[in-house]
């Protein structure tokens, strides 16, 4: 997405404040660096949810992959470049 990034993780060990901090301080420098600039990218806070079952873990995959579209960004999952929706994932599958 534009203005947002979806990620849906398996954790052991880690806090998931410090895996997201990680994620957007390696990104941010990485951005910063190709359009030289500096400063703040990404807004401080974030927001998760806990996924309590089997059902809810297809339903936050179900709608990860559907957000490009609702967006109006493709017209198909997998058009959307910046995605794994393109990997053969088969969302009639179930949860596995």
């Amino acid at each position: 997405m534009p203005n947002h990034v979806h990620a849906l993780i398996s954790m052991e060990g880690r806090s998931l404040g410090s895996i997201v901090q990680t994620w957007k301080g390696a990104s941010a420098a990485a951005i910063n660096k190709q359009l030289d600039r500096r400063g703040t990218l990404w807004m401080p806070d974030y927001h998760d949810r806990f996924i309590r079952d089997a059902d809810h873990f297809h339903d936050a995959r179900i709608y990860i992959r559907r957000n490009p579209v609702k967006a109006g960004l493709c017209l198909e999952p997998q058009l959307w470049p910046l995605s794994s929706a393109g990997t053969n994932w088969n969302p009639e599958a179930g949860a596995d």
